[in-house]
């Protein structure tokens, strides 16, 4: 992929991308039955910090000059 495709994708992840996933989270646990307060602080670190993890290669050098450019 090429840096500016990645570039473009880390933009709609972020503006699209993320929101819908904070909604649908925060609609889970709100229809989920109440848990225990540590339990419930668990899910939120992992909901909170899981969207990274596969999306970790679309954000990885975006913010170093474009590779494809010549000098």
């Amino acid at each position: 992929m090429t840096y500016k495709a990645r570039k473009r994708l880390a933009l709609f992840v972020l503006v699209v991308g993320l929101p819908v996933y904070i909604i649908l989270a925060v609609t889970l646990m709100s229809e989920a039955s109440r848990f225990p307060k540590l339990i419930e602080f668990l899910i939120y670190v992992v909901l909170g910090i899981g969207w990274v993890f596969p999306l970790k290669w679309v954000f990885k050098g975006i913010g170093q000059p474009d590779p494809d450019q010549p000098q």
